[in-house]
């Protein structure tokens, strides 16, 4: 019956040392391969089996295949021979051979388990439950060991039958019941069932013979987390802690599984428990840099990226929230340098560019912010960053350039209601303001539900006191897209403002005031929602003015002042400042 093709010969090898036969190719024909180069047609099985495991072991499963196939062919009872070529055959994806090959190598050797176990795998992938039982029991129909237990127990499951599967998993148990396989395996065969008690039952008979395992415990809260109780989640993770109270990983788990249940302050108390302890750890310096991030703690979230970067340097994604950190806490400067350590080819190369131009923009220079948004639209043009080129080109100064650009954009695609509403805006800006509507309302025919333009036309409509009612229709359905937009909360703050003004003048107080209460309640929820705009804070001064409270209404556009104001778009605050100073003495 077959050779052992492992043993090395002597002979053989000094045949190809000396003989050159790698190179030389023993005088094959042309039109043969390279790998049936690598022996003489008279080689032995035993030579072509070497070869063919050399040119495995180098990669070349193709040409490997093809030289033990030649071996086979010398020696067609060979069960390993046949074993290999099967292993090939399913690695090249041709299964149909495969299972031939295999099939025929335990015909040859029927106690050779590794043949069986290739065998269950591959009627496992083929989903034939049937015939992995074949070769994976005995004549008894117990499974041959605990490995093709395993795999028969995969195949049953991968079938659909649970109920046989969890059998399988019972014997697992009782072969060896320190092992965790069966454990996990029959909790695995009762979830899949949907008995969800039984399973955890099944983890839990697991940690009677294995007390305080960890993959058990950790398959537990996976269980808990899958059905989404994440507060039964939470007491395994606690049940851990009570064994091993500075397991970093449940300590971990048991930070994200608080999060998802809006605990965050018990996150942050454990991640910062665990930064204590592990001052280099990565992972909790990180999730508690975003943490705060997320609660504006921009002196602790720019600590900890601070030093995430001085662990771990190449973390761009880190020098970009870095940036956004400096620059939400007011240290415009430095965002710039850091912003600038994003290197080009990056994903988040454009967006730190972008950054550094609503920096310049910020400041007046729109020369460079142009540069910089068009080195962004250099990695990658998109369609935000085009209509941000263009409104820049717009305030540096060339108004005929910007709106040359994003009409040829238009040219291609003339239902883009985007570009359409850009436009006017861009119009808007100019001062041509029924231009501006003009194409608003052809934006609004492309797209009934763009929010910018139903805001932009209702807001221009209460500006001049007229259309308030379809003003205020337009700007609830805009608010109805997007629900957390500060310039559209306070546009609608500002109708209020607009509808209480003549309610006041003609005498209608009681209306008036109310309206009022509400322009105020929409005012400070854009100023949230904005982070603080100078528009809005001197919308809520000329409010408080029209309720006579002028030491509130100096204080918001002081405020309005202090925050940058638009010039284009609050042309009097410095009027209503100098005005009430000097009617409060000030």
């Amino acid at each position: 019956m077959g050779r052992v093709y492992t043993r090395i010969v002597l002979g053989v090898l000094l045949g190809l040392t000396l003989g050159g036969c790698r190179t030389v190719g023993f005088g094959a024909p042309a039109a043969e391969s390279a790998a049936q180069e690598k022996v003489p047609a008279d080689a032995t099985a035993e030579l072509h089996f070497l070869v063919a495991r050399d040119l495995e072991l180098d990669g070349d499963v193709e040409g490997a295949l093809e030289v033990y196939e030649r071996a086979l062919a010398l020696d067609p009872d060979s069960p390993e021979l046949l074993r290999k070529v099967a292993e090939l055959s399913a690695r090249r994806n041709r299964l149909d051979s495969a299972v031939s090959y295999g099939e025929r190598a335990l015909e040859l050797d029927p106690d050779d388990l590794s043949t069986r176990h290739f065998l269950g795998t591959l009627y496992r992938f083929l989903r034939d439950p049937e015939r992995a039982r074949a070769v994976l029991t005995d004549d008894a129909g117990a499974p041959r060991d605990a490995d093709s237990a395993l795999l028969l127990y995969g195949a049953l499951s991968d079938a659909g039958s649970h109920e046989e599967a969890a059998g399988v998993a019972r014997w697992l148990i009782e072969d060896d019941p320190e092992s965790l396989r069966g454990y996990l395996a029959l909790a695995d065969s009762r979830e899949k069932r949907g008995d969800l008690e039984g399973a955890e039952a099944a983890l839990r008979e697991g940690l009677e013979r294995n007390p305080g395992d960890i993959s058990l415990y950790g398959a537990l809260a996976r269980a808990r987390r899958d059905r989404r109780d994440r507060e039964g989640e939470v007491e395994i993770y606690r049940e851990i802690l009570e064994s091993e109270p500075e397991h970093h990983v449940t300590q971990l788990e048991l930070a994200e599984a608080l999060l998802a249940l809006e605990r965050v302050d018990e996150a942050i108390e454990l991640l910062e428990a665990v930064e204590r302890r592990r001052p280099e750890d990565l992972r909790s310096m990180l999730r508690l840099a975003f943490l705060h991030f997320e609660r504006r703690s921009w002196a602790e979230a720019r600590r900890r990226f601070e030093r995430a970067l001085e662990l771990s340097p190449g973390q761009h994604e880190v020098t970009y929230f870095l940036g956004v950190t400096l620059r939400r806490s007011g240290d415009d400067a430095e965002a710039v340098t850091v912003f600038e350590r994003v290197p080009a080819g990056h994903e988040r190369y454009p967006e730190a560019r972008t950054q550094i131009a609503a920096i310049y923009e910020e400041s007046g220079d729109f020369e460079r912010a142009l540069e910089e948004v068009e080195r962004a639209r250099a990695q990658g043009e998109a369609r935000p960053l085009d209509l941000y080129a263009a409104s820049l080109r717009s305030k540096a100064g060339d108004f005929d350039g910007a709106l040359e650009f994003l009409e040829s954009l238009l040219g291609d695609a003339p239902e883009d209601a985007e570009l359409l509403y850009n436009i006017g805006v861009l119009h808007g800006e100019k001062g041509d303001v029924e231009v501006a509507l003009e194409y608003m309302e052809l934006a609004l025919e492309k797209q009934p539900n763009h929010a910018g333009a139903l805001n932009f036309i209702g807001y221009t409509w209460a500006e001049r006191g007229t259309n308030l009612d379809q003003a205020e229709e337009y700007i609830n359905r805009a608010l109805e897209i997007r629900p957390d937009d500060g310039y559209i909360t306070d546009s609608l703050g500002w109708l209020y403002y607009m509808r209480a003004r003549p309610l006041l003048e003609s005498g209608r107080r009681a209306d008036g005031l109310a309206y009022l209460d509400r322009a105020l309640r929409e005012l400070e929820h854009a100023a949230e929602l904005t982070g603080g705009d100078p528009v809005v804070s001197e919308h809520m001064g000329d409010v408080y003015l029209l309720l006579e409270d002028k030491e509130r209404a100096l204080r918001h556009y002081e405020r309005a002042l202090a925050q940058g104001p638009r010039t284009a778009e609050q042309p009097k605050l410095a009027e209503k400042i100098e005005r009430l100073r000097k009617e409060l003495g000030r």
